[in-house]
């Protein structure tokens, strides 16, 4: 399995505003470039608060890409991967319809009733206690012939995958703006390290509408 960790952030390392809104980082340049990133991946991944703050529907948008991946012998679009430890993701969310396959991981914690309204609507992995197994759930994807995955947020999961040694790669596309804030999310939120930081080789800088991306490989992947 490969994960490559997909994000826009402002100037100032923030992926929205305290209100945790979405806010338009980049532009049409990096749209296509994610597009395209999308189409070439096994499964998008996002937590459950991305679905809650943005209800995406993380499909490849461009048609010719959906194109490609039939001619390869690909499902039209990528599979979408909902990681959810309790169960919180509404099941009228745009993930849930029925334009790719999805998956929600869950953990045990995750109540009864949760699990049947969600089992019409997405294939379900189970793995951990209290909070998703982040290994044990993607050993699950990659069984199910998910190799090649992207991560689009947010911040707790991209911490998460850091902290589980998942992530292979990390693009980050910085746009030029500021929006400030001690409680707007950054790139990796959740408690932060505090000794063996993951360490990372820059690959390729280039500029991008009004900013630049970032290409970084996660050294020891």
């Amino acid at each position: 399995m490969h994960v490559v960790v997909n994000a826009a952030a402002s100037a100032d390392g923030k992926l929205s505003s305290r209100r945790r809104e979405q806010i338009a980082i980049s532009g049409e340049a990096d749209f296509e470039r994610v597009d395209r990133l999308r189409a070439d991946s096994d499964a998008v991944v996002v937590g459950v608060g991305t679905v809650l703050a943005d209800d995406p529907h993380l499909t490849v948008k461009d048609e010719s890409l959906c194109n490609e991946r039939l001619e390869r012998g690909e499902p039209k679009q990528p599979a979408r991967v909902v990681v959810d430890s309790r169960g919180r993701t509404p099941t009228d969310a745009a993930v849930l319809d029925d334009a790719a396959t999805t998956y929600v991981c869950l953990s045990e914690a995750a109540p009864v009733d949760t699990r049947l309204e969600l089992t019409d609507r997405a294939e379900l992995v189970t793995a951990g206690d209290e909070r998703v197994d982040l290994l044990r759930a993607f050993a699950a994807l990659e069984s199910a012939g998910l190799e090649r995955i992207m991560v689009e947020g947010g911040g707790e999961l991209i911490f998460s995958l850091f902290e589980a040694g998942l992530v292979d790669e990390l693009r980050t596309f910085v746009g030029p703006t500021v929006i400030g804030g001690r409680d707007a999310p950054t790139l990796a939120d959740g408690e932060g390290f505090v000794e063996a930081f993951p360490s990372l080789s820059l690959e390729e800088v280039a500029r991008l509408d009004d900013g630049a991306l970032l290409s970084w490989r996660v050294e020891g992947r």
